[in-house]
């Protein structure tokens, strides 16, 4: 009984305690939304806490007639999921070679990989490279410097040295090259493991703006975050009149820029959270 109790005690505790994080995370995005979506004394006047007042959805038609919105939402679907895709291919490849045992010099490889997480050169050594290799004011400013994560390439590494040999020695004596084996198997039976770190890749890249900032000059370019920063800084002294500040407040369009900009991540992360814990948890066993 007393051991029931405890037990009872604890998911009670651990049940509060979650519910408090839970509103914790929520209410931000609640709010900001109830901005988005409130008329303009409401939220100019400061009666905005919890639900929108005079709902309407004037501050999203603004967003969406600003030609900036709809370029640079394109722009950073195509940076995220090309940068993704680059950095899952290479992530993949370069993980396997690294948790085979026989692999020359691979505690020395190992250590160099690990070292890159302490060291940093900084921001204006990276900068003069990527100008110096032509790659400013292109995709691949965005994509090459960041091709591989170094704690993901150690995740799939761990998950590859868990996975058993058996498979692979039978391939071996079938004939497979090591790139056959790689890509007609490994990587198949690696699809927990891969999706968990494409879910890193895809937030990185999402909510990228200080790289885009630096290496791209042409506005075209921008993607969300960027352009999202650039309204929440500069915009304030950008209306070009009373009667425009009255018709729709600032506040108002950022947020509804603000929840523009989550709507992916929100649709994307449910399916991907089973593969993020299974994926995450089975990298860290050893089989």
């Amino acid at each position: 009984m007393v051991g029931e109790s405890k037990f009872n005690l604890f998911g009670v505790i651990n049940a509060l305690l979650l519910i408090c994080v839970g509103i914790i995370t929520v209410y931000p995005i609640f709010y900001i939304f109830s901005i988005s979506i409130s008329d303009t004394a409401s939220v100019v006047q400061g009666k905005i806490t919890l639900f929108p007042k005079g709902i309407n959805f004037d501050a999203y038609v603004d967003v969406l007639k600003d030609k900036r919105i709809p370029r640079a939402y394109l722009n950073t679907i195509f940076y995220t999921f090309f940068g993704t895709f680059i950095n899952l291919a290479l992530t993949a490849i370069a993980a396997y070679p690294l948790s085979r045992p026989n692999f020359i010099w691979r505690k020395y490889w190992m250590f160099g990989i690990v070292l890159t997480m302490f060291l940093n050169p900084g921001i204006i050594p990276n900068y003069l490279i990527v100008n110096g290799l032509g790659l400013t004011n292109s995709v691949w400013a965005l994509v090459i410097p960041n091709a591989i994560w170094t704690m993901e390439l150690i995740i799939l590494k761990s998950f590859y040295e868990g996975m058993s040999d058996q498979v692979r020695e039978a391939a071996l004596i079938d004939g497979a090259s090591e790139y056959r084996i790689l890509f007609n198997i490994v990587i198949p039976l690696s699809k927990p493991a891969l999706a968990s770190i494409a879910l890193f890749y895809f937030m990185g890249h999402w909510n990228s703006y200080f790289l885009p900032m630096i290496y791209l000059n042409d506005a075209t370019l921008y993607p969300l975050q960027v352009v999202l920063r650039d309204m929440l800084i500069f915009d304030e002294g950008n209306r070009s009149s009373l009667v425009d500040a009255a018709a729709l407040a600032p506040q108002a369009k950022k947020n509804a820029t603000i929840i523009l900009s989550m709507i992916p991540v929100l649709m994307i992360y449910p399916f991907a959270q089973k593969y993020f814990a299974s994926g995450v948890m089975i990298g860290a066993e050893k089989g």
